[in-house]
């Protein structure tokens, strides 16, 4: 998934508008702004070089920045967002909830579905 706050905040701190920027990487300034925005999502090559042009890996700009190890010894690592981070150590500090939700969670998320839905209503 490509974040577009990332690409913003890439920008912002070199100096960049999203016309210049859109200049760099030949697209216009509508098509940065839905980047920014997530109506719009880069081609490979778009990315390539909005990475290059702003200093960034492209993992970060997709999301994939936050290293994740696996409890048991794999021949390989896991990346996940920090927002994704941020949300499993929130759920951690619950343990009744983590429990829940580790021991069965495509059942936990079906029932979850259910709550939210009647929430909604």
């Amino acid at each position: 998934m490509f974040i577009g706050e990332r690409l913003k905040e890439a920008r912002m701190k070199k100096g960049l508008t999203q016309e210049e920027l859109g200049k760099m990487i030949g697209v216009t300034k509508v098509s940065i702004c839905g980047y920014e925005l997530g109506t719009r999502t880069p081609t490979i090559d778009n990315l390539i070089l909005l990475s290059d042009v702003l200093d960034v890996d492209a993992n970060y700009l997709l999301g994939r920045e936050h290293f994740m190890i696996h409890e048991i010894p794999t021949p390989y690592t896991r990346r996940i967002t920090l927002l994704d981070a941020d949300i499993l150590d929130h759920i951690k500090r619950h343990k009744r909830l983590y429990n829940y939700l580790v021991k069965d969670p495509a059942r936990a998320t079906k029932q979850m579905e259910v709550l939210l839905r009647k929430e909604l209503k």
